[in-house]
């Protein structure tokens, strides 16, 4: 998704790779929510909280890690706002920054060597406050759909193997060696935006691929047969109706179901809510995350190329 103003032509590399967040609160007199900026003393300037991402990371692992920093809160990740490409003031660089919405769930603000202040400001004036145009973009693609939209990740489970070289019953079939380096890998993105419940399908690929994060968060695995390729084919509505209820306010849920029923349940759940999703292979250990505002699928962002580190 690009940003309005960005440089999204493909023949432009950026040479400095960050990420950040627009991090939102509700106040408890119920006025406007509000939005988190950070003033930085080497710039003397007021921004999104945001950083370039270290060896390893991905996108998402350094959203968070950047917000902790310079905020003092810990955050989970919510909606994807897009992709902002700048030069670098002084240097013949360009700066790439990808933004999600993030909601804190612990902490409070420091000093720190990089941030001297932090201040909430309502949303119908953080513009104003803002010392950069390309903050402001992505301040627009925040307010484009309502903040408190609720999260779920569909993950494809990681790789199995063939199933013509598997002796035993399919659903027996465990993750390969690859799959469980993609399941590596995973792990910390699917933490980033803050699971609350891990869900998945009978067979043991996808239970493998989300046991890391149930493991993680202390949680149990609850079983989804109707997330099953078998059980899905039998009544696809029934699936979809049994995904629609796991979206609950306050909860996160983390799904794992197989490639022949991830294309076609999203179809009939964008087309019901008049969504276009973005083209996406569903390729194995990629994940959907989907953003759901009054019941209806207001947007979808497939992680893919973005799980791949830095």
């Amino acid at each position: 998704m690009a940003v309005e103003g960005s440089i999204s032509d493909p023949r432009v590399t950026a040479n400095i790779i960050a990420a950040g967040a627009v991090v939102w609160r509700r106040p408890r007199d119920g006025g406007p929510i509000e939005v988190a900026l950070v003033h930085r003393p080497k710039y003397d300037d007021w921004s999104l909280p945001k950083g370039k991402l270290d060896p390893g990371e991905t996108a998402m692992v350094a959203a968070v890690r950047e917000v902790a920093e310079e905020t003092g809160l810990n955050c989970r990740l919510g909606r994807y706002l897009g992709r902002v490409t700048y030069p670098v003031p002084g240097h013949r660089k360009l700066k790439r920054v990808d933004y999600w919405t993030a909601t804190a769930t612990s902490g409070e603000f420091v000093t720190n060597s990089e941030v001297d202040q932090l201040r909430w400001h309502r949303v119908d004036r953080v513009m104003d406050q803002l010392s950069y145009p390309m903050d402001r973009r992505i301040i627009r693609n925040f307010l484009r759909l309502p903040p408190d939209t609720a999260t779920l990740l569909l993950v494809r489970h990681a790789k199995a193997g063939r199933r013509e070289r598997f002796s035993g019953p399919d659903d027996e079939r465990p993750l390969e060696k690859a799959g469980r380096e993609q399941v590596r890998a995973l792990t910390p993105n699917l933490l980033a935006f803050g699971p609350t419940a891990v869900y998945s399908a009978p067979p043991l690929r996808c239970v493998q691929t989300v046991e890391p994060v149930a493991q993680a968060l202390d949680l149990e695995i609850a079983g989804e047969p109707l997330l099953s390729e078998t059980g899905y084919a039998a009544a696809p509505q029934a699936g979809l109706d049994r995904l629609r209820e796991l979206v609950v306010p306050r909860s996160v849920p983390v799904v794992c179901s197989q490639g022949k029923v991830i294309p076609d349940l999203l179809g009939r759940w964008a087309e019901a809510d008049g969504l276009t999703l973005p083209p996406a292979r569903n390729r194995k250990g990629s994940v959907w995350v989907l953003s759901v505002a009054d019941g209806r699928l207001v947007a979808a962002d497939h992680l893919d190329r973005s799980l791949r580190t830095h």
